[in-house]
Parts: structure tokens; sequence; C-alpha cells
């Protein structure tokens, strides 16, 4: 996939990360100017099983170069996306912790009356198959682009990007990443789309269990089983068979009815936020070749 991102400050890269800085300070707009690069980058990217970019590959990359004022201008431009697109994360980010607060004080501190049950009780396996002819227009959420320690749906590719392996996901269901779980891959869906089979598509038995599962899911309690009980060692995977095993506390009675009252309209304002960001990249990703190639004049 080939993610790109722009930072501002200090921050840790990993060893297998490109970190490219602008020798005219104008950082923001290369940034945008590599994006647009992206699918050219995919189509020259080198490897057989593991597709990689060498060096050599990256500096043999062309970009447009409009004089300094206009590099500023489609920079300030197409930043006005990415800042609202973080300021709406910002809100999601707060409104997530509100739904594990409120789930910690009323089930693990016992403020309401519980019981314990599994998971595979409330939520089953969803392995919908993909039908190329029916399902190739629908946006692609697979591991790569599921953001870490967020419910949000921001970023997403083409079906067609994926030739094996796709399921189907809906609305409000939960995308869970069975690999590597402690990479905390939790997904609110908030729009219909593909995934692939390392990706748990979860759906609860019944509506009602909705707003509990996804803070069950999410905390970072359940992060730390799936680790403890997946298996392999260069790729561990937490198996369903086993995950849905977990002992999870959920509220019993009326207590149930209450949480899913409260908890209900954040999740669905999640969904909007995530749905908002949705429009807003693509948006600005329509806006990208035509800026940076002087296809509209600024």
């Amino acid at each position: 996939v080939y993610p790109i991102f722009y930072f501002k400050g200090k921050f840790d890269a990993y060893q297998r990360t490109y970190v490219i800085e602008s020798r005219d300070n104008n950082i923001r707009f290369l940034y945008y100017a590599l994006t647009e690069k992206l699918n050219e980058l995919r189509s020259r990217s080198t490897g057989s099983a593991t597709k990689f970019l060498t060096l050599k590959i990256l500096n043999q990359i062309h970009v447009s170069l409009p004089d300094y004022s206009t590099q500023h201008r489609i920079a300030d431009i197409l930043s006005s996306y990415d800042d609202l697109i973080g300021i709406n994360n910002e809100r999601i980010a707060i409104l997530e912790q509100l739904v594990i607060k409120i789930y910690e004080e009323w089930c693990i501190k016992e403020k309401a009356e519980t019981q314990t049950v599994t998971l595979g009780e409330i939520a089953s396996l969803v392995r919908k198959k993909y039908d190329e002819a029916r399902d190739n227009k629908l946006p692609l959420v697979d591991m790569s682009r599921m953001k870490s320690g967020s419910l949000s749906m921001t970023n997403y590719g083409s079906a067609s990007e994926l030739s094996t392996s796709r399921i189907l996901f809906e609305i409000n269901d939960i995308l869970f990443g069975s690999i590597r779980p402690y990479l905390h891959k939790v997904a609110l869906a908030a729009f219909s789309g593909v995934t692939n089979t390392s990706v748990f598509v979860i759906r609860v038995v019944e509506k009602r269990f909705q707003p509990v599962l996804v803070a069950i899911l999410f905390r970072k309690e359940t992060i730390q089983w799936a680790t403890q009980y997946s298996t392999g060692t260069k790729m561990p995977v937490i198996k369903w068979d086993y995950f849905k095993t977990m002992p999870i506390v959920i509220p019993s009675g009326e207590y149930l009815e209450r949480f899913t009252e409260i908890i209900s309209p954040i999740l669905e304002h999640i969904t909007t936020l995530s749905c908002e960001n949705r429009g807003l990249k693509t948006s600005r990703d329509l806006l990208i070749p035509k800026l940076v190639n002087a296809k509209i004049k600024v």
C-alpha cells in the first residue's frame, strides 16, 4: 500500500521507513506531490511475495514543481482538508475514550448489575464471500488501512487491489485485525465494504448488544487477551474458535438497555465523523493530481 504521512516535529520511524525532507523547506507540497505518485510507485516496486521500494526507485521519481508561491498555495488548499480530518479524528478519540470509561464504570467497577458470558454468545464471525460482478465498486478496508487504536475508518482503497481472500462487511459490523492483534486494529464499519480474511468481521447476534460489544472489543484488555492467546511467532494470529471463548462482562437486565441508550448516540456520532472524513479524503484525493499537475489554476 505504501502509506505516506506528513509529520511536523519529532516522531518515531520504523527501520523500513524512508524519512524524506525538503531541500527548500516546503515539505508539505512535496508530501502531496509524492501522494500523487503512489500508484506509479506501486507499479515500479520490486519483490515477489513482499513488494518494496528501493532508494533508487524513489530518486528516479519525477514530480511537477511550480514556482515557490504556487507550491505554498497548493499546500494550503490541500492541507485544509487534512486539518479538518485531523480535528475529526481528535473528536473521535475523545468519544472512544468516553465509551470505554462508561463501560468500565458500569461493568468493571460493578456500578451496574452484570453477567459474565463468552464473546461467542453475543457475537458471530461473518464470512460473506466477495462477488466480482456485484461487489467490485465497494471500498477496500484491509489491515494496512485500519488505523491502530482508533475505531474510525478514513483510509480505503479499491477492491481490485486484492485478488484473493476477499470478504464483505456491512455498516455497524466490527472489524478486528486477527494477525498481530497487538497492533490494536479495531474499526466500527461506517459503510459497507470489502476486507480480507486476516480481518475478523464480527456481528452481534442481537442489536441490543452492539454498543457493549464495540466497547469490549476496543478495550486494551481485549487486545492483550487476543495477543496472549495468539499462535505463531513471526506473524501471531488469534483464531476465532478460541477468541469466541473469551469471557466478557456485560450489563444485565435494564442496565443493558440503559447502556445501549447512552452509548448508541456516541457510536453513531463516531460513524458520522468517519463518513465525513471519507468524503473529505475523497475530495482531497481528487484535487491532488489536478493541483499538483497544474490542471487547475490557484
